[in-house]
C-alpha cells in the first residue's frame, strides 16, 4: 500500500476493484463505509454483486478476467475529456505518450462490449475518480490472480499516475494482502528472487552483503515459485519440500496435480499449527505454535510493523517457528546465537534497509510503517512523496488487454471464479475448527444466476456437479443474482468441495501467479 489504512475513512472517492472488501478485509471495509456516510463516493468493479455494492455510487459488474480492458477504458475517457492531471504528468512521470497511444482504442463502447457493462457507467466512474481531490484505489486478488495479473497492477498504477494520485494523502494504490503477515513474509525474503527488503538475489553486491552477514556462500540464481515447484517435483527436479504455514492441498490450482506432486516428493516436511490436508501427506510434521504462543512481529497491509506478544505457553510439543528452524540448522551443522525473537529482529534491522531504524523498543507504541531507515525516523505513512522509488519520475507501463487463458465453449460454457466469504479464512485451517462459524457456513456451494438455474431446473439446495478440464465436484447450488448469467462462483475454503480441484494452473509469465480467478466450466444437476 502506498498510503495508510486510516485514510480510507477520509476520501472523496473510494475505488474498489477485484476485492470483496467488507467481507475479506472488514476493518478496511468499515472505514470505506465511514467515508460514504460522510459524503464520499464509492466505485466498485467486481464480477459479483458484493455487499459493498449497496453503498456504491457506480457498480461495474465486469466479466471475469477483463480488468485491464476496464482500466484502459477509464483512462481513455479521462484523456479524451481532458480530466488528467497534466501538470503532475509533465513534472513527475515519463512514458505518457505511449500510454495515450495505447488506450485510444479502448473507447467506452469497445470496453462495454468486452466487459459486459454499460458505457455510460464507465464514463461516470472515470469522471468521479479523476475529479476527486482525494481518491484511493483498493484491490486484492481479483486483480492479481490472472494471467494478466502483472498488467492489471500496472494498469492500476497507470490510472493513479494519470490523475496525479500517488504520493498524496487520501489517494494512492492500495493492494490489500490476503493474510495477516503476507507483507511481512515478502519483506523478509519469502520470494524466490529476493533477500529481505526486496534486495535481489542476482545482484552481486547484494549477494556479497548477505554472504558476509550470514557467513555462507549463496547462489546467484533465483529460485522457483510455488506453482513452478509443484511442476519441478513431478519432473524429478525437486526431491524434498519444507512447507511452513501453507496448505497447498487446498489453496493451489488443480489439486489433483498438487496431490500427485506431493505424493511423489521423496521428503515432505510440514510445519503447521494443525494437521492440515497437506500435513496429512507429510513424512514429517513439525508442530508450530500459534500467534498467541510466541513473540514476534507482523507487518500488515499498510507496511506497519507491529509487535505480537506471547499470551500463553506453547501447547503440547509445539514450538515457535524460529526455534524449530534454529534446531534444524544446528542439526545440519549451521548454528546461530538467536535466543529470543527480539534478537532475530535486531538482525533484520541490520540487513533490511527499510527496517533499519526499528527495534522492539520502538514498536511498543502502535508500530511503525516502513521504510524507517534510521533510529530517529518516524516511519513512512505515504510512499512516493516528492520522489519515486525508481527516481524523480514514475513510469507509465501501457498494458493492452488480453483474454483469459480459458474461454467458455460448447463443452464448458460457463465462467468459473473463486473467492472468500466472511465466515472463513483462506483454507479454513483455523476457522473450519470453530463450530459457531461452521454452523453459519459449514459446507461448499456454488453461486449460480437464476436464469442459468432455471435452464437446469435447479433451486437452492439442490446438488449440482461442476466440472472443468481438471476435475469435477458435487456441491449445493445457491441460486442468486449476485453473479451474472454465465458465471459461477465458489468459495475455496471447504474440504467437502474444494474449489481448486477445478482451477487452472496457467500462470502470469512475469509474476508466475496462477489464473485462479477464471476458468471454463459446466454445471449440471447431480
Amino acid at each position: 500500500m502506498t498510503n495508510a489504512i486510516a485514510e480510507a475513512a477520509d476520501q472523496d472517492v473510494v475505488f474498489v476493484i477485484g476485492s470483496n472488501t467488507t467481507e475479506n478485509h472488514p476493518v478496511i471495509g468499515s472505514l470505506i463505509r465511514q467515508s460514504h456516510k460522510k459524503g464520499g463516493k464509492i466505485i466498485v468493479v467486481e464480477p459479483r454483486r458484493i455487499p459493498l455494492c449497496r453503498d456504491a455510487d457506480v457498480f461495474l459488474q465486469i466479466k471475469p478476467g477483463t480488468n485491464v480492458a476496464l482500466l484502459n477504458g477509464l483512462m481513455n475517457v479521462i484523456i479524451s475529456e481532458g480530466l488528467q492531471d497534466q501538470k503532475y504528468i509533465d513534472e513527475r512521470t515519463e512514458g505518457y505518450a505511449e500510454l495515450v497511444e495505447m488506450v485510444k482504442d479502448y473507447t467506452p463502447e469497445v470496453v462495454a462490449e468486452i466487459c459486459n457493462i454499460d458505457a455510460e457507467d464507465l464514463k461516470k466512474a472515470a469522471r468521479l475518480y479523476a475529479k476527486a481531490d482525494k481518491a484511493g484505489i483498493y484491490y486484492a486478488m481479483g486483480i492479481t490472480q490472472h494471467i494478466t495479473g502483472t498488467e492489471g497492477v500496472m494498469s492500476v498504477s497507470n490510472l493513479a499516475l494519470l490523475c496525479g494520485k500517488i504520493g498524496k494523502y487520501g489517494c494512492g494504490v492500495n493492494p490489500l494482502r490476503g493474510q495477516n503477515n503476507v507483507q511481512g513474509a515478502c519483506d523478509m525474503g519469502c520470494l524466490p528472487a529476493d533477500y529481505p527488503a526486496y534486495q535481489k538475489v542476482f545482484k552481486d553486491e547484494v549477494r556479497e552483503k548477505f554472504e558476509k552477514a550470514w557467513g555462507v556462500k549463496l547462489p546467484s540464481k533465483p529460485g522457483l515459485t510455488v506453482t513452478e515447484i509443484m511442476n519441478a517435483v513431478e519432473e524429478g527436479k525437486v526431491r524434498g519440500l519444507y512447507i511452513m504455514g501453507e496448505n497447498p492441498m487446498m489453496s493451489d490450482p488443480d489439486l489433483a496435480h498438487v496431490e500427485k506432486a506431493l505424493k511423489k516428493c521423496e521428503l515432505l516436511v510440514v510445519q503447521d499449527i494443525f494437521l492440515t490436508e497437506t500435513a496429512a501427506l507429510a513424512d514429517v510434521v513439525l508442530p508450530g505454535s500459534s500467534f498467541a504462543e510466541k513473540d514476534g512481529t507482523f507487518t500488515n497491509t499498510e507496511r506497519r510493523v507491529q509487535r505480537i506478544r506471547k499470551a500463553i505457553k506453547p501447547v503440547g510439543d509445539s514450538h515457535a517457528d524460529f526455534e524449530i528452524l534454529s534446531d534444524i540448522m544446528a542439526a545440519l551443522g549451521y548454528g546461530n546465537s538467536f535466543r529470543t525473537a527480539s534478537e532475530v529482529f535486531d538482525e533484520i534491522a541490520k540487513v533490511a534497509p527499510s527496517y533499519a531504524g526499528m527495534s522492539y523498543e520502538r514498536l511498543e507504541n502502535g508500530g511503525i510503517q516502513w521504510p524507517c531507515p534510521t533510529k530517529d525516523h518516524p516511519g513512512t505513512p505515504i510512499l512516493h512523496v516528492g520522489k519515486f522509488s525508481r527516481g524523480e519520475r514514475a513510469l507509465f507501463k501501457p498494458a493492452p488487454y488480453r483474454p483469459s487463458a480459458e474461454a467458455p465453449d460448447a463443452e464448458y460454457p460457463m465462467i468459473f471464479t473463486t473467492g472468500r466469504i466472511l465466515y472463513h479464512y483462506h483454507t479454513s485451517t483455523m476457522t473450519g475448527r470453530v463450530q459457531g462459524l461452521m454452523n453459519i457456513s459449514g459446507h461448499s456451494y456454488v453461486d449460480i444466476n437464476p436464469a442459468d438455474a432455471a435452464k437446469l431446473d435447479v433451486v437452492s439446495g439442490d446438488k449440482v456437479r461442476v466440472t472443468s478440464r481438471r476435475g469435477s465436484l458435487v456441491v449445493d447450488a445457491k441460486v442468486t443474482d449476485t453473479v451474472a448469467e454465465g458465471v459461477l462462483f465458489m468459495p475455496f475454503h471447504f474440504t467437502d468441495g474444494p474449489a481448486n480441484v477445478l482451477t487452472n494452473t496457467v500462470i502470469d509469465t512475469t509474476a508466475k501467479i496462477p489464473e485462479l480467478k477464471v476458468c471454463a466450466a459446466r454445471i449440471e444437476k447431480a
